[in-house]
């Protein structure tokens, strides 16, 4: 099941509302009203337009987004990488807030042209105000909160493009991401204590989105130079497509494969069993049932001389623990994430000696 619903798709991204969204649109619709609904709503299309700021830079960069997703806590562009340039990073960070400062100045002209302008600094709490009045308050001050120095935050974001072009990017991400951790537990720590539930939600988010990030930028950088042909698993066993799950069963006990492709007559991939496939299988067809009928269908198979982050992407992308590597039709290799996890774990060891 995925959490995820694609609502539009702008400029090859598509757009997607959290299930979690729609329940809190549904809460404030109905304990508020329409107006309290509607205001939701622009306000989430303020957070889309932020979005495609980041979007639109990282497209002149060469940095294509697969998707964006609207959540209850803001909105999330899924770049489909980060460019290693620290002045790209940066260009790319801001241009989110810049869109952000033009929607409230926006905001602010149509106020002031109405003889009705605010502060230009609003209080921390919202105040209750018109429409396009609130609009402008809770813009600015998601301005100021996304500056905040708090990686993976925008102004986290430009904390670490700054210290990566002093420092080298892995240096620069585990700063940057240990401020945002120590600023996550200040803000749940006051969240707590004034029973902010949004407020202990978003400093969960910001703890855990720093620590994440920081292992996927070791992640990638461990696993710079290398192919696919260079973390395979060559020594694997395979079911044919007649196999019965009794097969498939008294492999999986007899050895450390958890992962086994099934087959064709020639040698062709027709699918992969899992362990949780297989039992599925069994708890559903009993051990008399076919692999073929439990097992994983239409795999990606990945080249040999496909990158470590190509290759990373496509395995996260499939949901599965393994895929395999296929040449000329032929199967040589599986790619699983147990593997990769050990090579990694090695390459950080070999580099720190």
């Amino acid at each position: 099941m995925t959490w995820s619903l694609r609502i539009a798709r702008i400029a090859g991204t598509d757009v997607k509302v959290h299930v979690t969204f729609l329940l809190l649109l549904g809460f404030f619709w109905f304990s508020g009203g329409p107006a309290a609904g509607l205001l939701l709503l622009a306000l989430f299309g303020c957070v889309l337009l932020h979005e495609f700021g980041h979007i639109g830079m990282a497209a002149r960069f060469g940095v294509r987004t697969p998707d964006v997703i609207l959540l209850p806590i803001g909105g999330l562009a899924r770049l489909e990488r980060m460019p290693e340039e620290p002045k790209q990073e940066l260009l790319i960070a801001i241009a989110g807030p810049a869109v952000t400062l033009v929607i409230a100045a926006v905001f602010y002209a149509w106020l002031a042209v109405n003889g009705t302008p605010p502060p230009l600094l609003p209080s921390l709490r919202v105040d209750p105000g018109g429409f396009i009045e609130t609009l402008y308050r809770i813009n600015v001050l998601l301005l100021l909160f996304n500056l905040l120095p708090a990686f993976p935050l925008d102004g986290g974001r430009v904390l670490r493009a700054i210290l990566s072009a002093r420092l080298g990017l892995v240096r620069g991400t585990r700063i940057a991401a240990s401020v945002g951790q120590m600023l996550a537990f200040v803000i749940g720590f006051y969240a707590i204590m004034n029973g902010e539930l949004l407020l202990l939600l978003i400093a969960f988010f910001i703890f855990t989105g720093a620590g994440g990030e920081a292992t996927a930028v070791e992640t990638r950088i461990a696993g710079r130079g290398l192919a696919v042909r260079d973390m395979m698993v060559t020594d694997f066993r395979t079911l044919p497509i007649y196999a019965t799950l009794a097969d498939a069963a008294e492999l999986l006990v007899a050895g450390e494969q958890r992962e086994f492709p099934v087959v064709d007559n020639l040698g062709g991939v027709e699918g992969l069993l899992t362990r949780d496939d297989l039992v599925r299988g069994l708890a559903a067809r009993g051990a008399g049932g076919m692999a073929r009928d439990a097992m994983s269908s239409g795999l990606v198979h990945l080249a040999p001389d496909l990158t470590f982050d190509e290759a990373v992407q496509r395995l996260r992308a499939s949901r599965l623990p393994a895929l395999p590597v296929v040449d000329g039709g032929r199967l040589i290799g599986l790619v699983t994430l147990d593997n990769i996890t050990d090579l990694l774990l090695i390459r950080r060891a070999v580099g720190k000696s």
